[in-house]
């Protein structure tokens, strides 16, 4: 794990070390946000922890692309195009429901994301002082800093991007 030991991980992650001890040895399911809080102490990004590889020409289909859930709130993400070593971004499809917003912590420094609303409504942005966006609207903020995406509307969906810069 990077050198560090499970007391470390689990300092840096904010995560217990019954956590960190059951994933270190194959047992238990992750959350998106132990994996966030993992990767973010790690200084992995979370793609990178869940990307299986592209082919050259890689199509996916709206109705194929897998999401995963947040334990915390309706917001759904699926990641659409990690990250190759050489460069430093990542694609995902973001699907919401009014209810509890997704409120992210900082990731690494340097962070910023980019999204593209393309259905519903939306609260998105900086904790402190998020935007309204419609279809078509887009936003770029500090991913370094705490965000939110609050679906206004049932079915609202996005692209975003995440870099790090």
């Amino acid at each position: 794990m990077a050198g560090l030991s499970v007391s470390e991980l689990a300092r840096r992650s904010g995560l217990s070390k019954a956590t960190v001890s059951q994933l270190e040895s194959g047992k238990g399911n992750p959350s998106v946000e132990t994996l966030w809080a993992l990767g973010d102490a790690l200084s992995v990004p979370f793609a990178r922890l869940v990307d299986e590889g592209v082919e050259p020409v890689t199509l996916i289909r709206g109705a194929d692309v897998p999401l995963i859930r947040s334990t915390d709130s309706s917001y759904l993400a699926g990641l659409l195009s990690a990250s190759p070593h050489n460069a430093r971004r990542d694609v995902y499809f973001v699907r919401a429901d009014p209810g509890t917003p997704k409120v992210s912590s900082p990731h690494p420094r340097g962070t910023v994301e980019h999204i593209i609303l393309v259905s519903g409504a939306a609260l998105v942005g900086p904790a402190s002082s998020p935007r309204a966006m419609s279809p078509g609207d887009y936003i770029r903020y500090p991913g370094d800093a705490p965000h939110v995406f609050e679906a206004q509307n049932a079915g609202t969906a996005a692209v975003l991007i995440s870099e790090i810069r």
